[in-house]
């Protein structure tokens, strides 16, 4: 097992389909989906626990101060979401690899912490394309849709601190890509250095 759990971070613009790439990744074996903490209302779909835990912002402010969180963000300068130190450990405890599904200002903060972190970004193949994914939701208003166009823009432009990037214009083959680097992560040489030392003692040394 290793010393601590491959990380691999999902990312994209609201709308991109980040979450339903994310779901993909469900059918292949070794991997734990972590679970945010929000300070958001719970949706009427949502199960607690599932995706996220819901707490209040006086809650999250307190685990901010114990410096409970890999990492959080406050969104679109509204609800606070983050992810618990715990889980990072959850998966080095079940020998499991963690997936984080977060922003752009989550993903830095990872990545800062844990450089080995792999980091993918989901982009629409355009922002008209975008556009009609946000307005077919039917969750937003017009005003709502123009700020996350353009903080799907200023997300685009940030891209190149990223190891991977999919474009999902096809979301069969985007699903394909993800699942392909999930796999490829644990092909990296550094997290098979004590197979390559037995391997290696096989052959006399």
């Amino acid at each position: 097992m290793p010393a601590s759990p491959r990380v691999l971070i999902i990312s994209g613009p609201s709308g991109s389909g980040k979450s339903t790439l994310v779901q993909k990744l469900q059918s292949l074996p070794g991997l734990m989906f972590s679970v945010s903490c929000t300070t958001r209302p719970q949706r009427g779909t949502e199960s607690p626990g599932k995706w996220y835990d819901f707490i209040t912002e006086d809650e999250f402010e307190r685990r901010v101060q114990q410096d409970e969180f890999l990492e959080y963000a406050r969104v679109f300068g509204k609800h606070r979401y983050g992810t618990p130190q715990l889980e990072l450990e959850k998966a080095r405890v079940a020998g499991l690899d963690l997936v984080l599904e977060i922003d752009v200002q989550g993903a830095r903060q990872v990545k800062a912490k844990l450089p080995e972190a792999v980091a993918v970004f989901i982009v629409p193949p355009s922002r008209a394309d975008l556009e009609r994914r946000l307005r077919e939701r039917g969750q937003d208003s017009d005003e709502a849709i123009a700020r996350r166009l353009e903080r799907a823009r200023q997300e685009i432009a940030c891209s190149s601190e990223y190891d991977f990037v999919i474009v999902n214009d096809d979301l069969e083959r985007a699903g394909r890509e993800v699942c392909a680097i999930a796999l490829a992560l644990r092909c990296r040489r550094r997290d098979n250095e004590d197979r390559l030392r037995q391997i290696l003692e096989t052959f006399g040394g």
